[in-house]
């Protein structure tokens, strides 16, 4: 597979992995090491992704993606270190940030294309999961699958039709 390719498609499979990680660490299925490793590979692939893309990603709905991207990195380089010194504060900007930071990518996206469902829907999914995994009601694994269903969705239709 080429660069060009990578970045067109890989994400469609990078979103989903990276919230089935932190939903089945979230269950107790992996160890939290599992999603500190995970977390310095998601921020090497994020800085990646964005320098590879960067120009690319200069005009159009892209140029609000590059900002997530670029919001995205301290983010996740946040949850590491709160994931290695086990500093729950920076762990929950990691994992609201990135329930968030898509959802105005989203909205953004949705604003701008002929087919503004799959977006609308999945800035939708997004902010309802980070309520989900806030509220002390349902189990916290809920909130990040619909976040997963929502932002798999969002760039599932992203990456198809464009």
């Amino acid at each position: 597979m080429d660069t060009e390719t990578a970045l067109e498609n890989g994400s469609v499979v990078l979103v989903p992995a990276a919230w089935i990680v932190a939903g089945a660490t979230d269950a107790g299925w992996l160890e939290m090491r599992t999603l500190l490793i995970a977390h310095g590979v998601m921020a090497v692939l994020i800085a990646v992704f964005a320098v590879l893309g960067w120009k690319d990603m200069s005009e159009g709905v892209l140029s609000v993606w590059r900002a997530v991207l670029v919001a995205g990195l301290p983010v996740t380089a946040a949850g590491f270190v709160g994931l290695y010194t086990d500093a729950a504060p920076l762990t929950a900007l990691a994992l609201y940030g990135w329930f968030l930071l898509p959802a105005v990518g989203f909205v953004y996206t949705a604003r701008e294309v002929g087919t503004p469902a799959p977006y609308v829907l999945a800035a939708f999914l997004s902010a309802v999961g980070a309520v989900v995994y806030a509220s002390a009601v349902s189990p916290a694994v809920a909130g990040i699958a619909v976040v997963a269903v929502g932002q798999t969705i969002g760039i599932a239709d992203a990456v198809y039709r464009y």
